[in-house]
């Protein structure tokens, strides 16, 4: 029967998040690999969700999502970044990763090309090749991972449609500055091409820096498709609450892509989510001292079990430089060794990416409780124990 199939999915392997924690289910591991916290929601957004289950509707809501939270969202962003968005600029989704799906769809067609920045999410490639298109990588060097507008434009083809940005970045934990914001920018004004900025990580940005979204620069509100997260914000990753954000006549055609990919998402959690965002945002710097704080003591605890650690200023991860660390292993060797004979599961960093990516790194989640840093560190020390 596999003939029947569609090559793209009968070729594709099993998602590396979804690999390592089956891994780490079956050998016992402190799982350091997906990217989810185990502390951080306001439980008030749950007592709103079960509340709005028995209160409220279960029977599907518009296919946008319903227009309290499509407001609350406009509001939001309003709030935080200044602007005029009201609830026609919004298309409420199944979580992020769907947000993005229906993007790429509605962007572009078939022979189309897409210019990613590797390491990069890993569903941006395989999402472009369903639409027909071809993913162009642009590569990241580490350990700065800086945007250079030089190779943006190398990368540019007159079959170029669209460049997807992930800012802050999963899973090098970059920020980008202004110049690199602007490099984005501008090869996209010169070139005519929408950007789907994929912006999730645009709360837990640490050490008191500002994150800029890509649409307030000059030129870019009109060419602009912004990805957000409510699972990212509120620590609900298993909520699977995302939206896009962009003009009405961009919003239109995502919100008739995404009508054939989930038609609509729980109604009780969009409730739940509208009613966390209106609620205000005191909630939103302590969410991100914590982040840092369990950033910090991931950091120093790998750093003193001898490992090179690279900074990271956002999001849930940071990567280890194997090599540097002394560990004469490739990513994903030392990802299966570190598993199932140390109990600690973390991600190869060539994962994100398919044009001789760097298999020196690997990325852990420091969103954990300090238990679980305690034992992720303890068990990565026993892994360089063994490995190196």
């Amino acid at each position: 029967m596999g003939a029947l199939m569609n090559p793209l999915y009968e070729q594709m392997n099993v998602s590396v998040f979804e690999r390592m924690s089956s891994l780490a289910t079956r050998f016992g591991a402190v799982n350091l690999g997906q990217g989810f916290p185990d502390f951080g929601w306001p439980d008030e957004i749950l007592e709103a969700a079960a509340k709005a289950v028995k209160e409220g509707s279960n029977q599907y809501a518009p296919s946008r999502g319903i227009m309290p939270l499509r407001e609350a969202v406009a509001a939001h962003y309003n709030r935080h970044y200044g602007g005029n968005l009201v609830g026609d600029h919004v298309c409420v989704t199944s979580g992020a990763t769907e947000a993005l799906g229906a993007a790429i769809l509605a962007t572009i067609k078939p022979g189309d090309e897409v210019i990613i920045l590797t390491p990069a999410y890993d569903s941006y490639a395989p999402m472009i090749r369903r639409g027909g298109a071809v993913p162009r990588e642009v590569a990241l060097q580490p350990p700065a991972w800086r945007i250079e507008r030089d190779a943006l434009e190398r990368a540019v083809t007159d079959k170029t449609r669209a460049i997807i940005f992930n800012n802050p970045q999963n899973p090098t934990g970059r920020l980008f500055d202004s110049a690199e914001l602007e490099a984005i920018a501008s090869v996209a004004r010169d070139h005519d091409l929408i950007v789907i900025s994929d912006e999730v990580w645009e709360h837990i940005v640490l050490d008191g820096q500002r994150f800029t979204p890509l649409s307030s620069l000059p030129g870019m509100a009109e060419r602009t498709i912004k990805i957000g997260s409510a699972g990212k914000i509120f620590s609900l990753t298993g909520w699977k609450v995302g939206w896009m954000v962009a003009p009405p006549e961009l919003a239109n055609v995502v919100a008739r892509a995404h009508q054939f990919l989930t038609f609509c998402t729980a109604p009780n959690l969009q409730a739940a989510v509208e009613f966390g965002l209106d609620e205000g945002d005191a909630w939103i710097e302590p969410m991100k001292q914590r982040f840092a704080r369990a950033r910090d003591k991931m950091t120093n605890g790998l750093r003193g079990a001898g490992f090179t650690v690279l900074d990271a200023a956002s999001t849930y991860f940071l990567c280890v430089d194997l090599k540097a660390s002394g560990i004469d292993l490739d990513d994903e060797s030392f990802a299966a060794e570190a598993v199932e004979k140390a109990g600690v599961a973390v991600v190869a960093l060539s994962a994100f990416a398919e044009d001789k990516p760097p298999r020196h790194l690997v990325r852990l989640c420091f969103g954990k409780k300090d238990e679980t840093i305690d034992a992720g560190v303890a068990a990565m020390a026993r892994a360089k124990e063994l490995l190196a």
